[in-house]
């Protein structure tokens, strides 16, 4: 019998990389999942990939960056699946630079991918949770719900050139903390999980010329020199960067049933570099 049966999980940047891992994982457990990403075609094939291994997804494509997107992320759960129990703040990318030559928009957009939009994601399932604790609570159930935050490993302990990628992702650690205090009257642990080197398109061995994505139609460098990521995993006492699956592994262990009591907590994943 599969840990989440019956469970419905909405989980951000799940097209690609880590999130994809995370939507499969916690599909391949029983649960009913939206997947997301900033365009369609992953999404939809991250869908088609639970499907074809026998679970049950819907796909809502977006920029969680967007005003609107929250409630219309959080309505697909209750709509589709009825009901939310299961929210993994994941969608992000690093924009890097070192402080003297850091825009305020490439500032900005780090705040609001990682802390912002998470913000309102969460400020958007309030509602539901609220309603469905209330009809629970009259029949003398209670059902445990969880939010996972995704960190980093930067947020924690800093890293050279990303004060905004780490800004962001410290204050995710601070907006955690402080939900799972607020939250614990409605049965919701409220954790977070910090990675450290996870190889994903992000991280990717640079190759020749420098790779790029496009987010919001601003063309964002992405690779690590192969030098770098050496040195790196030199550093971390099991002698690798980590997968997107071990990735994951983390973000559903904090989504079982016998994480009931841990709540408010930063886990680090890291393979034990830090």
């Amino acid at each position: 019998m599969t840990k989440l049966a019956g469970r419905s999980a909405i989980v951000s940047g799940s097209g690609r990389g880590i999130g994809r891992a995370i939507a499969m994982k916690l599909a391949a457990e029983g649960a009913h999942v939206v997947v997301n990403d900033l365009d369609a075609g992953p999404a939809e094939e991250t869908v088609h990939e639970i499907e074809s291994a026998g679970g049950v997804a819907v796909a809502v494509p977006g920029d969680v960056c967007d005003a609107g997107f929250a409630q219309q992320f959080v309505d697909a759960a209750v709509e589709q699946f009825g009901g939310i129990d299961i929210i993994v703040n994941n969608a992000g990318y690093t924009w890097d630079n070192v402080l003297q030559k850091m825009s305020d928009e490439q500032f900005q957009a780090m705040l609001d991918i990682h802390l912002v939009a998470p913000f309102r994601i969460l400020r958007a399932a309030l509602p539901h949770i609220r309603k469905a604790v209330t009809a629970e609570e009259e029949v003398g159930r209670i059902v445990q719900r969880k939010v996972v935050n995704i960190s980093s490993t930067s947020g924690v302990y800093g890293n050279l050139g990303q004060i905004n990628y780490a800004a962001g992702k410290a204050g995710i650690v601070g907006m955690t903390k402080t939900l799972a205090k607020e939250w614990g009257r409605y049965h919701v642990n409220v954790n977070a999980v910090a990675f450290g080197l996870i190889h994903t398109r992000l991280t990717q061995p640079l190759k020749g010329e420098q790779a790029s994505i496009d987010v919001g139609g601003r063309d964002i460098s992405v690779g690590v020199r192969q030098e770098r990521l050496d040195a790196a995993a030199k550093t971390v006492p099991l002698g690798r960067g980590g997968t997107p699956e071990e990735a994951a592994g983390a973000v559903y262990l904090l989504c079982t049933p016998e994480a009931d009591y841990i709540n408010g907590q930063c886990i680090i994943c890291d393979g034990g570099r830090v």
